[in-house]
Parts: structure tokens; sequence; C-alpha cells
């Protein structure tokens, strides 16, 4: 089987370039891949376990709907009369909601329509640099700016730098913290330091509960990743809907081969371990896809990379890494896969003019779309990967809507459980991670 959909999936993933029938003797063989899905076949199963018993909490998210609920009337109250909404958070606290946020008004022409214009700007800051968040305070209006803080623990030291600066300058300007700020945060714990809990109780700003069961990368569905998209006006409830549609593949406890999360990890690690293929490449063919890809390469890294496992993540951009990336994956090292994500653009966009095309060379061009273009590079360049008998997986999004990016993530979460558990190793912590704050905190006290 090249190709894998559950019923009602709103995607095809399709691992055909990935096989010796298309790439010679540079595809993973029918044996080889057999032997590491049986290898999975009981991970796919304590998975499907899981969910019935309701042991994994990402996978019984796409059912909630409490938290929407609080999400949604703690917004109504905070963007009263703003003009722009600004994300702190790092990491997994601020990928899962970029990848919603610029996922939104992907069907509307021009990419913006009255209703949009009337929403409140967002500006995601994710990363910590004191250039960037002393200019970008200063120049706020904060009048018309609300502040959403996320960190799961409390004590991400970076984002509570974040908060303490702009509440500095709310209070500096007179202005009432409890109508501009709004955090996400793990419910109180006796006796457990909570940061940014205990700095917003002081001021009486109001705060939503973090999931306790679901750590930053794999919070994108929950309410972290939902805020953003209620500000951006997308249907929440449909994109959990598309996640439950993956989720609901495993009540039918299928094979490996016919679960597409399962089939695309037992890819990965059958290329990693059989071909060598050490680094993987997400590539979608469209700028709202974007953060997509970024998303995903702290996903599968922080998951994965540990005790000398995992495979390096890239996230690429089509066709704009065709002139750059595309040259060292067509005729570099053979150690990447490549996942292509197409949607349907053709016959979409700015019709090119006849004339003008050929005035400029590009007769081909002539009466069509960017779309087409565009839709013609998304499947040339998976074609020309697998002519050089370079791994490419495809997957064909059929309408990008909320549905479908709500799919693709919870595609991506559970192929990277059930990689981690075949590697043998636990997809949710980070401990190297957890060892650069310990010494950073350490640093910072031998200086004072």
């Amino acid at each position: 089987m090249t190709s894998t959909s559950t019923a009602q999936l709103p995607y095809v993933q399709s691992i055909a370039g990935c096989l010796p029938g298309t790439i010679g003797d540079h595809g993973l063989g029918e044996a080889e891949l057999a032997a590491i899905l049986a290898k999975l076949a009981p991970h796919l199963t304590r998975l499907a376990d899981d969910n019935v018993m309701g042991r994994l909490p990402l996978l019984q998210v796409p059912d909630e709907t409490a938290d929407i609920d609080a999400a949604r009337t703690a917004l109504a109250t905070l963007c009263e009369g703003a003009r722009t909404i600004v994300f702190f958070g790092t990491g997994g606290s601020s990928l899962g909601g970029q990848t919603l946020a610029q996922f939104a008004g992907w069907n509307i022409p021009g990419g913006a329509d009255e209703a949009q214009k009337r929403r409140p700007r967002t500006r995601f800051y994710d990363n910590l640099d004191p250039v960037t968040l002393q200019s970008s305070l200063a120049s706020l209006d904060l009048m018309t700016t609300r502040f959403v803080v996320t960190s799961k623990s409390g004590n991400t030291a970076e984002t509570l730098a974040q908060a303490i600066a702009a509440l500095d300058n709310v209070m500096l300007a007179g202005l009432p913290p409890h109508l501009l700020f709004l955090g996400l945060t793990e419910p109180a714990v006796p006796g457990r330091k909570n940061g940014l809990r205990q700095l917003f109780d002081a001021h009486g700003i109001p705060l939503l509960d973090h999931h306790t069961g679901i750590g930053g990368r794999f919070s994108g569905l929950t309410n972290v990743g939902l805020l953003p998209a209620l500000v951006r006006g997308l249907d929440v409830a449909a994109i959990r809907r598309g996640a439950k549609m993956v989720v609901d593949g495993l009540r039918a406890r299928p094979l490996p081969m016919a679960y597409p999360p399962a089939l695309g990890a037992a890819l990965a690690i059958g290329l990693a371990k059989e071909r060598g293929i050490r680094i993987q490449v997400m590539m979608p063919y469209a700028d709202r896809l974007g953060r997509f890809a970024e998303w995903f390469v702290q996903l599968w890294a922080e998951s994965l990379g540990k005790s000398g496992e995992g495979t390096t993540p890239i996230a690429c951009l089509g066709p704009l890494d065709q002139h750059s990336q595309l040259q060292l994956f067509m005729d570099g090292p053979r150690e990447h896969l490549i996942t292509v994500l197409r949607v349907r653009t053709a016959g979409t966009g700015n019709r090119i003019d006849p004339a003008l095309a050929r005035t400029a060379g590009l007769d081909e061009m002539a009466g069509r779309t960017v779309g087409d273009l565009v839709a013609a590079q998304a499947h040339g360049v998976a074609e020309a990967l697998a002519r050089a008998g370079r791994p490419v997986r495809t997957f064909d999004i059929a309408r990008p809507n909320e549905e479908a990016i709500g799919a693709l993530m919870m595609h991506f979460m559970i192929e990277t459980i059930l990689a981690g558990r075949v590697l043998g190793i636990d997809p949710f912590d980070q401990p190297a991670v957890e060892l650069a704050k310990v010494l950073s905190r350490e640093r910072l006290v031998r200086a004072s």
C-alpha cells in the first residue's frame, strides 16, 4: 500500500516515493518496512487501549468543550477595545498557536475580509531578545494592546521576563493590568511554585488553566493553541473535529499499514535504520503552512532526540526552497526524507496576462494562474526527487480548512508518539532541555 487514508480524513498520505518501485535500491524494501511495522504493531494496540481507557489526555482533547467555552468568555472581556493582541510564550507554548493563527483566512480573496480587518492584530514574541522586547513594548499603543502570557509550569524564565517587562510598562502608564492581561498556566498546587500564577494573582489578572496532562509541544489543540485561533476567527470546533477523525481511526484497531500515522512512523524509522536517512524535511507548498513546518520541527526534535536516537527535522517552504536547499536534497548526501505538503492551488490566484507573459518569455504561463504554477512545482519537485532516488513522501490536502489543519496536527503528534515508543524512548520528556534551564539559572545566581 503506497497511499493511506481512512474514511473522512481530509488528507491522503503517499509513501510511494520512498519505496524501491519508485526510487530503486534507495527505497525502503517491502520486507524491511514489514519488519518495522511488526515492531510497531503492539505499540499501536497500546495506543488504541490508551484511547479507550482515557490514559493519554492528548487523545481525549478533541471531545472536550469546556476549555473552549472558558477561552471564549475570557477573550470576550480581554479583546474589548483591543487593536493588538500580543502573545508571550516560547516553544510549544507558542508554535501551535502560531500555526493556527497563520492558517486563518485561507479561503478569503486577498487574505482578509471586512470581518478579519475588524479583528485585533496578533503578534507573537516567542524568542527572548532584549532589543526586540524593549523596542516592541515602546512601539505599542498600550491603551489598545492586550497581552496573553502562556507557561505550563509558570516558571519559564524567558516568558516571565517578557510578562514582567510588559506589566511594568503598563503600570508605569497608569493602566489597569487586570483588564490588559490574561494568563494561561497550570492550576495552583499547594507547595509547588508557579511564578506566573503568583505574579498575576498579585495584580488581579485572570488566569485560564493549562491542561496538566499535556506538555507544550503537544498542546496545540488545547486552549494554548485555540486562544490565538479564536482571536483570528477560526472555527475551533472544526479544528478539533479534524483531530478527532485521526483519533477515531484507532477505534477500529487497524493494522499499522492501514493507519496513516503508524505508517509514517514506520517509514521514518525504517529509512533511518536501514538507509541512513538522518534528516526529516517538512516542505509545505503554501505560506499559510510555514509555521506548521516550524511546529513540526520542535515536535519531532524535542520528542525523539534522546539517548542517541532521533533524526534531525528541517523546516522548508515551497516553492521558495527550490532555489536553495533543494540542490542539497537532490544532489547532496543521501540522508534526507522530504515530506511535501500539497494543497489544491490550480486555478487560483492572479491570472497571468498572455501578452505580458509572452513578452517576458514565459509562454507556458500565458493565461494561467499563479496557483497553476505552484501546483506544477509542488508535483514537479516530488517527481524530481523520486527520479533522483531521494525518498519523498507526499500529503495531498483536498481543502485547506480547519478540519484539515486539526487532522494534520493530530497525525504528526501520533506519528511522533509511535516513533518514540518503537525506539524505546519517552516522547514526552526533554531532559537535556531541563539541564540547560538549570545551568542558566545557576549562571545568573553566580553573576548576582
